[in-house]
């Protein structure tokens, strides 16, 4: 599951190499923490949060097929 909110999120920043995801795992929960680059923050939220919703909702739908649940915090 990691690898692919790292793709998702590599191709919408600038700056690749500030890249940082922190995985808190559970027994049936899994929780990314993820840092970019303060300039590239803004390109991962989207107007309105609505770029970080769909990356939750995209997170969520891999997570069912493993039958648990996640979160995925983005921090500045």
């Amino acid at each position: 599951m990691e690898e692919i909110l790292k793709t998702i999120i590599s191709n919408l920043v600038d700056n690749k190499d500030a890249i940082e995801i922190n995985t808190i795992s559970g027994e049936k929960d899994v929780k990314f923490e993820v840092k970019v680059a303060e300039t590239d923050m803004g390109k991962v939220i989207g107007k309105q949060g609505r770029l970080a919703k769909s990356i939750r909702t995209v997170m969520k739908a891999v997570a069912t097929k493993e039958h648990k649940k996640v979160s995925v915090e983005f921090l500045g």
